[in-house]
């Protein structure tokens, strides 16, 4: 009970909307997505692509498998299709990959692995091609590397469509929500208009070069999950695993480290900006404006390290009423 009562409460967190099971997303049309593909009109508009739709089955396995690789980074493959405008991920599978706390890569073995993959789940009735990879980012936000640009790049120009998406484990503990991006790369030589400003989000001073350099490079998609009464045995089966690890977990203690770390990158970005705004008014009188900017998103960072914070101690208070706190026994 308390177990299907979770499945239900993060289904509403992340939005997942149920289909019927004769929606057009379960069939899968060889010819049509054969001759979307021959036509590449995302060749000509590097926007083609603005949405992303992903079973909630695929999103609970990345979330696990993100999970499971702790501070340091895994990669998986992700089977779908594509429409018009629209990539769709039916399912996604882990590739048996090494990799750091800053990269992950796919090597001779990951790729024996997923052509043997592939060619296993056709024999069972699965027709959907590999049409993207994901990977985490632990602890540091969705977007993209240089690595990863190079990545994705060099499967676009092989392999599109494809599609490039990253999840953050450590985030997704501490919000309860899963954090996630989905990316496409501009084609090399393109420049895109000034698009309007994204949300905001929370990079560690030590990788704030590295997104801002290449932060021009591919495009957010918007990203929507979906579910079918087909899949809702399959769905609950892994969500029981997905509860047990979280039931015996403490968002505190699994995320100590990576509390210490924002509060510490949080206190080094506070005294960038006093450094800053000490610079510029000694020499030009100016950087008040760009100062109230960025203490507005060091304010931001905060209240987002607290609210974490706060979803963390409410879990963990509740785990012990609810297990280490036996019944009342009244004296007789």
């Amino acid at each position: 009970m308390a177990s299907a009562a979770a499945l239900q409460t993060w289904e509403a967190a992340n939005n997942i909307t149920e289909l019927s099971d004769d929606d057009l997303i379960f069939k899968y049309d060889a010819a049509k997505h054969n001759a979307l593909c021959e036509a590449a009109p995302w060749t000509s508009d590097p926007h083609y692509f603005r949405h992303v739709k992903i079973s909630a089955l695929a999103l609970l396995k990345m979330v696990m498998h993100a999970r499971s690789g702790g501070r340091k980074e895994v990669m998986g493959l992700m089977q779908g299709k594509v429409t018009e405008h629209t990539m769709i991920v039916m399912d996604v599978f882990a590739l048996p990959v090494e990799g750091t706390e800053t990269q992950v890569s796919a090597q001779d073995s990951a790729y024996a692995y997923m052509f043997s993959y592939q060619e296993l789940i056709k024999k069972v009735g699965r027709l959907e091609n590999v049409m993207g990879w994901y990977h985490s980012h632990p602890g540091y936000g969705c977007w993209l590397s240089g690595i990863d640009v190079g990545t994705q790049t060099l499967h676009q120009t092989g392999n599109d469509p494809f599609l490039a998406v990253v999840v953050d484990p450590v985030r997704t503990i501490s919000a309860g929500k899963v954090e996630l991006g989905a990316f496409r790369c501009y084609p090399a030589g393109y420049h895109p208009p000034n698009e309007p400003v994204s949300e905001y989000q929370t990079i560690p001073l030590e990788k704030i070069e590295d997104f801002g350099v290449h932060s021009k490079q591919y495009y957010p998609l918007e990203v929507s999950y979906f579910k079918s009464v087909l899949d809702r045995q399959l769905l609950t089966l892994l969500w029981n695993t997905y509860w047990v690890n979280t039931l015996s977990s403490s968002p505190l203690l699994a995320n100590a480290g990576y509390i210490t770390g924002q509060v510490t990158d949080l206190a080094e970005k506070l005294d960038q900006t006093d450094a800053f705004h000490l610079a510029h008014s000694r020499t030009t009188g100016t950087g008040g404006d760009a100062r109230k900017d960025k203490l507005a998103k060091c304010a931001k960072d905060g209240a987002r390290l607290v609210i974490e914070d706060l979803h963390g101690l409410m879990a963990q208070t509740l785990k012990d009423e609810v297990f280490n706190k036996g019944p009342t026994v009244p004296f007789s």
